[in-house]
């Protein structure tokens, strides 16, 4: 008989009819009752056995950890906390963990530090933590694609090997073929990439936009979402070297039009989150305010984590230049009386987490959209305004996290963007194609970048993004 999710079980009613369940033991108490999880949900079944009709050596091998088959009927549940559970007719041991192996590891059942799970990465799914951050970032991976394909974007694959440098940072990956120990040298001692495999220097790209804005002006809305990387050696909860990257192109929308869709898109996937994953936030919220307890009350977070989530929905984004925030952060109080880390002193600063998140979570009280940034800390695509100081970039600023999407309208002026690239030392020979698109039916258009990884942090209450990726890279740690 096909299994049955143990999802769909826990919603059905009693019946006599025979079912069928696999998944992996959690529990197995007096010889009788199994706790049976497959993670298709947060909730075990009860699966009840007659020891007495059972072989002792199939009783002996139900062992946490084990995965086993289960048939019998579903039948209403005596115990509390479900309605329903299984009487067991047949059990079969589909895989065996030794319980001496079992507690060495985070499948024992008692609690475990988060950085004991990051070290057993490969087992961490299986506990109710990390098994309800991965049913999340599923569900805000389809709410994603959802949204776009429901308002017309198409969706493109951008190269994850580039010889282009969309930032300007430098921070890149090399990718190459070359000996490390004695490549080929030109004659003034350089490498020689020509003999490389794809005859030129390359790099694992650190973001899809300028790829997906050849796109637009052709397709008019695309939206790419890939794994980005940044040799960037931050060591911080809020770093990684390889993430996911949400990032649409509009051709024809201006740097409002930006905002409204950045804002807009927004609200869909969490509200989608909080339709389609009620009882994994539950039990991350519960879980959050749990940790908190241990926190000194400054430190607490003011909102529960669905009340954070309901805060983004129902609140419209406060728009605010860069210009009005310094002259607030500057005249704030903890600015004057010294308790930023980074002191706001004059404008043109580069804003830092602690600054985004006083705006958010004590100024405006509302998620904010920072734009027209000075154009010295922005990059070389973004358009610069009449001012001649400022360009037309946007931030959006979350409670508890700061920055979550960056975006622009682009620099559609071929002459400007040219002198741009020239004043920031941008080869025109690498970027041509780039250049192009402005001699050949030029538009103002715009679009953002969203870390996915921010995202499913914000939703899930998580305080470290390395745990809401399966597999973490950063400095140091390239594991499984």
């Amino acid at each position: 008989m096909k299994a049955t999710a143990i999802a769909h079980l826990l919603q059905q009613e009693p019946s006599l009819i025979d079912v069928t369940a696999r998944g992996w033991v959690r529990a197995f108490r007096s010889n009788r009752f199994i706790a049976l999880n497959d993670g298709s949900t947060l909730h075990n079944i009860q699966c009840v056995i007659d020891f007495e009709n059972f072989d002792e050596e199939v009783l002996n091998n139900i062992t946490v950890g084990a995965a086993i088959e289960v048939k019998g009927t579903l039948v209403e549940s005596q115990g509390q906390g479900q309605k329903v559970e299984i009487q067991v007719s047949d059990v079969e041991v589909l895989g065996k963990a030794d319980p001496e192996d079992v507690k060495l590891t985070i499948l024992s059942p008692k609690r475990h530090t988060m950085e004991k799970l990051r070290e057993q990465a490969h087992l961490r799914v299986r506990t109710n933590t990390f098994g309800a951050v991965m049913r999340v970032r599923s569900k805000l991976s389809f709410a994603i694609h959802d949204y776009f394909q429901q308002n017309g974007f198409y969706y493109m694959h951008t190269p994850i090997i580039t010889g282009s440098d969309a930032e300007g940072a430098g921070e890149m990956f090399k990718v190459t073929n070359l000996d490390g120990k004695n490549p080929p040298l030109n004659e003034d001692g350089t490498i020689n990439y020509k003999e490389d495999f794809f005859e030129k220097e390359t790099n694992l790209t650190v973001s899809g936009q300028l790829e997906a804005e050849t796109f637009a002006m052709g397709l008019g809305k695309v939206y790419t979402f890939g794994p980005t990387f940044r040799a960037e050696n931050s060591n911080t909860s809020r770093h990684l070297a390889e993430f996911w990257m949400i990032e649409p192109e509009v051709a024809f929308n201006d740097l409002a039009d930006n905002m409204d869709l950045a804002e807009d898109f927004i609200k869909y996937v969490v509200n989608y989150a909080l339709e389609h994953c009620a009882d994994d936030l539950e039990f991350l919220e519960n879980r959050l305010l749990q940790e908190e307890k241990s926190k000194p009350q400054a430190e607490r977070s003011d909102m529960a984590l669905r009340d954070k989530l309901k805060f983004v929905l129902e609140n419209n984004f406060k728009r605010v230049s860069y210009t009005e925030a310094i002259d607030i952060l500057k005249n704030s109080k903890p600015n004057k009386k010294k308790k930023f880390k980074y002191l706001i002193e004059e404008w043109g600063a580069d804003l830092q987490s602690e600054h985004e998140r006083f705006l958010v979570e004590k100024h405006f009280k509302c998620p904010v959209i920072l734009f027209d940034y000075p154009a010295k800390i922005k990059a070389f695509y973004m358009r610069l305004n009449d001012d001649e100081k400022t360009v037309r970039a946007m931030d959006v600023l979350f409670p508890g996290i700061g920055e979550i999407v960056g975006g622009s309208q682009r620099e559609e002026r071929y002459d400007v963007l040219k002198e741009k690239m020239a004043a920031m030392d941008i080869s025109e020979e690498e970027l041509y194609w780039y250049l192009d698109l402005r001699k050949f039916g030029t538009c103002v258009h715009s679009g953002f970048g969203l870390g996915f990884e921010r995202l499913v942090l914000f939703v899930t209450g998580m305080g470290n993004i390395r745990d809401v990726i399966p597999y973490p890279r950063t400095p140091g740690n390239a594991s499984f």
